[in-house]
């Protein structure tokens, strides 16, 4: 098994939206915001050579939607997500299975394109089978108001129309040796988080319940959540269990860091080491 961050490139959200009811002055320090309010965040997703599978999981925006919707965003940075892939020797047509932690529109994008002449969509990985819950594929495609903004169908029904989306929770084997599926209800329903068993460590794609390492105190979490409590309550469960199990997480978002492994202080979590995926292997 060989394990890849791809770069999927980098936008700008809200930083009050990110950090809920947390006071700037406690998380500006951390992830600076500019005249707007406004602070970059990462579109990191994971690639895994499995034997014969390569997986990839998160696809980040995509460029799908029109110029207008995209400065809504400000995309910055070089990373694009199949420039990465073929910047570490993979094509685009050899991934076989892509992991979509869920279906808002920043993790999802980039698994569906227009064809060249932009007249339909088409699959980004034509080869690969779209993995999702299928309690959290019916929320996307009947979202309640506060998601509503984020579920795009574009980005969604045309994976089903394909013929490529498979739900984990549906099949009665386990599509992937050395990964298994823990879910979070808090950021939104039933979100999957991959936890894959690499070199006698466990790495932990955490997505949205902690999207950067600024978010490892329990009460920090993004305005975004359907249920912070619920939220609340997963990440001090999961960072329990990275503390006491050493393990790796590996962060969507982070603007600075792919992985951290976590400690408790007298203070409650805190970051221990951090840095690249590399530096942890």
């Amino acid at each position: 098994m060989i394990l890849h961050s791809i770069d999927a490139g980098y936008f700008k959200l809200d930083g009050g939206a990110m950090f809920g009811v947390v006071p700037k002055t406690f998380w500006h320090k951390l992830i600076p915001a500019d005249q707007n309010n406004l602070c970059s965040w990462a579109m990191r997703c994971l690639l895994i050579e499995n034997g014969k599978q390569l997986i990839l999981i998160d696809t980040g925006m995509g460029n799908k939607q029109d110029a207008k919707w995209q400065s809504y965003y400000y995309r910055h940075g070089e990373g694009e997500l199949v420039k990465s892939i073929r910047a570490k020797g993979y094509s685009e047509n050899e991934v076989t299975d892509v992991i979509l932690s869920h279906l808002h529109f920043d993790h999802c994008g980039g698994a569906v394109k227009w064809n060249e002449d932009k007249t339909k969509f088409e699959m980004t990985f034509p080869n690969a089978k779209y993995w999702s819950h299928s309690e959290h594929f019916h929320a996307a495609i009947h979202p309640n108001q506060r998601e509503k903004a984020t579920f795009f169908n574009d980005n969604i029904l045309p994976i089903q129309q394909a013929g490529q989306l498979f739900f984990v929770d549906k099949v009665l084997e386990k599509p992937f040796q050395n990964i298994e599926f823990l879910l979070a209800d808090g950021h939104t329903e039933k979100m999957l988080m991959p936890k894959i068993s690499y070199l006698n460590k466990q790495v932990l794609f955490i997505a949205d319940t902690l999207p950067s390492h600024a978010h490892i105190p329990v009460p920090y979490v993004m305005g975004y959540d359907i249920n912070p409590l619920i939220t609340m309550k997963e990440k001090e469960s999961l960072l329990n269990q990275a503390v006491d199990n050493e393990w790796v997480i590996f962060f969507d978002h982070d603007p600075h860091y792919d992985c951290a492994t976590i400690q408790r202080t007298e203070k409650g979590f805190a970051l221990k080491d951090k840095g690249s995926l590399k530096a942890f292997f």
